[in-house]
C-alpha cells in the first residue's frame, strides 16, 4: 500500500475548505430539482458537496452528475459503501471523474453498518482489515482509459482509533459522522498534524427550543441503534442510558444531552458557534447537514445558516 503524500492532504484541506454542505437529499431529489440545488450552494460559497449513499442512487453516477450541475465545487462520497462495488470498479469511477473534472473528485468510503451491507446481499467483515484490503486492492487496480493529471485523493469513515490509524497510514484523511466535538478533538490527536479531518455536523434551524430538540431527537433515534456509532459513543464515556433513554435498544430515546452534543440547534449564530468548536477542536472542515424532510431542499436552510458560517 502507498504511504500517503502529506502535501496531497494540505493541498485537498485548501482545496475544500473549511466550511461543507452535506445532505441526504442529495440522494433522494429528481435530478430537475437537485441540478439547480448544487449550483446554488456553490454560488453560496460552501466549499464542497458531500453527498451520502443510502440503497438510493448510485454514488458515483450521481456525483457524475452533480459535478456536470457545477462548476468549481468538489463534490465528495460520503460515503461510497465499499460493498456496494469491487475495488477496480469504485478505482476506475474515481479516475474517469477525475480526469473529467479536475481537482474536483474526492474518493469517500466506508465500510457502512451491518444492516446495510446485508440489505445488499453481503457478509460484514472485519471493518479494518476489509477496509485496509480494499484501498490496497484500488491501488493495484489496472486502468486503461484517459488518466486523470493525478490520482484522486481517498477519505474513509472512520470513528475507531484503529481505523483512525488506516486513514492517516494509507489515505488523505478521515471522514466523522454523528460525533460531539470531544471526538473531533480525540480524532485530530490520533490522526496527528497532517491528514485531513472532514466532520459532519447536524443542524436543526428553530428557535423553539423544544421543538428543535424534538426534530433533533428523531433525527438522532435510528444512529444510536446501530452499533458503529452506538459503540463510538461509549468509547467518549456517554452511557447506555444516555443512548437509549426511555426506549429500548431497538427503539431508542437518546438522552437530552447525547442529543444536544450531537446536533447544534438554534438561529445561525447557534449553528456558527458548534462549527467553530469542532474547527477549534481540529476539524479542517466541518461539513453542515440541515435536518429537515428528506424531499425538501436543503437549500434555504444552507442559505440561511452562511452569513453566520462563511467568515469562520
Amino acid at each position: 500500500m502507498t504511504v500517503p503524500d502529506p502535501t496531497i492532504s494540505r493541498e485537498l484541506s485548501k482545496r475544500i475548505g473549511r466550511i461543507g454542505a452535506y445532505s441526504f437529499q442529495f440522494d433522494a431529489l429528481p435530478m430537475a430539482e437537485m441540478r439547480p440545488a448544487v449550483a446554488a450552494i456553490e454560488a453560496l460559497g460552501y466549499g464542497a458537496i458531500w453527498v451520502p449513499e443510502f440503497l438510493a442512487k448510485e454514488i458515483y453516477s450521481n456525483v457524475a452528475l452533480m459535478l456536470a450541475a457545477t462548476e468549481r465545487v468538489p463534490v465528495i462520497p460520503a460515503i461510497a459503501n465499499i460493498y456496494a462495488r469491487d475495488p477496480m470498479a469504485a478505482a476506475n469511477a474515481g479516475r474517469t471523474l477525475a480526469e473529467a473534472f479536475p481537482g474536483r473528485f474526492v474518493h469517500g468510503l466506508g465500510v457502512s453498518h451491518a444492516i446495510t451491507v446485508e440489505k445488499r446481499g453481503s457478509r460484514y467483515g472485519p471493518p479494518v482489515k476489509t477496509m485496509r484490503d480494499y484501498l490496497d486492492a484500488m491501488t493495484k487496480a489496472r486502468y486503461m482509459g484517459a488518466k486523470p493529471t493525478a490520482e484522486p485523493p481517498v477519505l474513509i469513515a472512520a470513528l475507531g482509533p484503529k481505523m483512525l490509524d488506516l486513514a492517516a497510514s494509507s489515505t488523505q484523511g478521515a471522514q466523522t459522522y454523528f460525533v460531539p466535538v470531544e471526538h473531533t478533538r480525540l480524532a485530530r490527536e490520533r490522526l496527528g498534524p497532517g491528514p485531513v479531518l472532514a466532520v459532519e455536523l447536524a443542524f436543526v434551524l428553530e428557535p423553539d427550543a423544544a421543538k428543535a430538540r424534538a426534530i433533533a431527537r428523531d433525527y438522532a433515534i435510528p444512529y444510536a441503534r446501530l452499533p458503529n456509532y452506538a459503540n463510538n459513543l461509549r468509547r467518549l464515556g456517554w452511557s447506555d442510558e444516555d443512548l437509549q433513554g426511555a426506549g429500548t435498544s431497538a427503539q431508542p430515546i437518546p438522552s437530552d444531552a447525547l442529543v444536544d452534543a450531537i446536533v447544534a440547534r438554534g438561529g445561525p449564530e447557534d449553528i456558527a458557534a458548534r462549527v467553530r468548536a469542532h474547527l477549534d477542536a481540529g476539524a479542517d472542515q466541518v461539513c453542515v447537514q440541515p435536518i429537515t424532510d428528506r424531499r425538501t431542499s436543503p437549500v434555504p436552510a444552507l442559505r440561511a445558516v452562511w452569513p453566520a458560517l462563511r467568515d469562520l
